[in-house]
């Protein structure tokens, strides 16, 4: 019972939790802020970033925030939106790219409200998408796979084929290394940990050394498992260094939760433009993580150098 009350009702994140820090209010647009999640926060992966990101606009603008698990259909956001709207919120994020659909439909209905998406199409004046440019991040990643490889096989276990990141990890391994064997597979779903781990044990029966799992929900128990056969993975979205130094090599960080209050800001300041915005490492939202011990300090200038160069001109090593 405890389980379904988080995940379906409307939690506030007290300002009395912060124990009288003294924050001071918010002087400019935003109210309170609101955050719809597809299925959980504590996926430590995708969901896990937004819900930092809402406490980092928190704890930074002072002002209350919710959020709501299990989101995922027309009319779920519709009902939990209409609550929002009753709780006084007027920023909302959905945090996923199904949220810009979802908001387009209903935006109109709610114009005091800015809603804000993530890689989707805004097509309202008072919604946002905020889209991560994900090819070069996962460039670098399979470059450092692919270096890193002694068998000449990697692996991909991604979601979707649409991510930019899995051609961007492709492109980049096989830069890297031109005979590099780059293995692809699809879950078809940001969370299905059964599926994810059988696509694993295929990857690894054909000699994958380094697997790049690209998804949510099963992005943990892939790291768990690779790290038990003592092979290496590169980490998705989060810093995943934590998960063992000896088994991640690095990660293609998304810093969403910065992201949020970097756009909360804007939007208190009137600054937050509608449409479709992109950011990439030029912005400060996407870098690589912590580097393993495993991956030389010589590669690890080469490839600081192409990312410098990346963020300069635009252009990757390939280009």
């Amino acid at each position: 019972m405890h389980r379904m009350l988080k995940r379906f009702g409307l939690i506030l994140l007290s300002l009395l939790l912060l124990g009288g820090c003294g924050q001071p209010l918010s002087t400019g647009k935003v109210e309170k802020v609101g955050l719809l999640v597809p299925e959980t926060i504590n996926d430590q992966v995708w969901g896990t970033k937004g819900y930092r990101g809402l406490l980092q606009i928190q704890s930074s603008l002072g002002v209350d925030v919710f959020f709501k698990e299990g989101m995922n259909s027309q009319e779920v956001v519709e009902d939990a939106v209409r609550e929002f709207d009753r709780q006084g919120v007027n920023l909302i994020y959905g945090h996923g790219n199904e949220y810009a659909a979802y908001f387009n439909k209903i935006s109109s209905e709610y114009p005091d409200i800015h809603f804000i998406s993530f890689n989707g199409d805004a097509r309202e004046g008072n919604t946002t998408s905020l889209n991560f440019k994900a090819y070069a991040m996962g460039f670098f990643g399979g470059m450092v796979a692919s270096y890193m490889s002694e068998t000449g096989r990697v692996g991909i276990i991604a979601a979707y084929e649409w991510q930019p990141e899995v051609e961007g990890f492709y492109d980049g391994a096989m830069f890297e290394n031109k005979d590099m064997k780059v293995d692809i597979r699809l879950v078809g779903h940001w969370d299905d940990e059964k599926k994810a781990l059988d696509v694993l044990d295929d990857v690894l029966a054909e000699g994958a050394d380094v697997i790049y799992p690209a998804g949510d929900g099963y992005n943990v128990p892939v790291i768990e498992r690779v790290k038990d056969r003592g092979l290496y993975v590169i980490g998705y979205i989060s810093d995943q260094s934590d998960f063992g130094e000896s088994t991640v090599l690095t990660s293609t960080v998304q810093h969403v939760d910065d992201l949020y209050e970097l756009t909360a800001e804007k939007y208190n300041n009137g600054e937050l433009k509608s449409g479709n915005l992109s950011f990439d490492f030029q912005d400060g939202v996407i870098s690589l993580g912590k580097f393993s011990p495993q991956v030389d300090s010589n590669f690890r200038e080469r490839i600081g150098t192409y990312i410098n160069t990346y963020k300069e001109t635009g252009k990757l090593p390939n280009q």
